[in-house]
């Protein structure tokens, strides 16, 4: 597992085990966030395994799974709303890390100019230049 910061409070990862649960709680993380399938993972890494792992460690679980289909903007409005209401650092992961970067950087649309958001995502590691006339036509309506 690879934690990346995006901000302070918000870091993306790929997909995470039962047997990780431990390192995420001692890296300060107070919520996760799965926004990955069930449909894309075994049993042994469906949410509710997670979900399970995570709340017995004593941390938040909010479950949110995104594909582009689903990337609608009440789905970018909820998982914002996960991360504005944690009291603490959150962890999203889905499959590599990107689709958790994309939504949060949705979300960011309004509070942040693109070049800051677009940064953010890339000092951690990920490439969504090609999502900036995205953000920019969101920023202009």
């Amino acid at each position: 597992m690879q934690i990346r910061q995006i901000t302070p409070k918000y870091h993306v990862s790929p997909q995470i085990s039962v047997e990780d649960v431990p390192a995420i709680k001692d890296a300060g993380i107070t919520t996760v966030i799965c926004n990955r399938p069930d449909s894309e993972v075994p049993p042994s890494h469906h949410a509710t395994a997670i979900k399970a792992a995570v709340t017995a460690a004593g941390l938040q679980f909010k479950e949110l799974p995104l594909t582009h289909q689903t990337m609608t903007p009440e789905n970018i409005g909820q998982h914002a709303a996960f991360i504005e209401g944690s009291e603490g650092p959150v962890l999203a992961y889905c499959a590599s890390g990107t689709r958790s970067s994309v939504v949060w950087a949705l979300g960011q649309v309004g509070t942040q100019d693109t070049d800051t958001i677009l940064s953010s995502v890339s000092k951690a590691g990920y490439d969504l230049e090609g999502l900036r006339p995205t953000l920019e036509n969101l920023r202009e309506s």
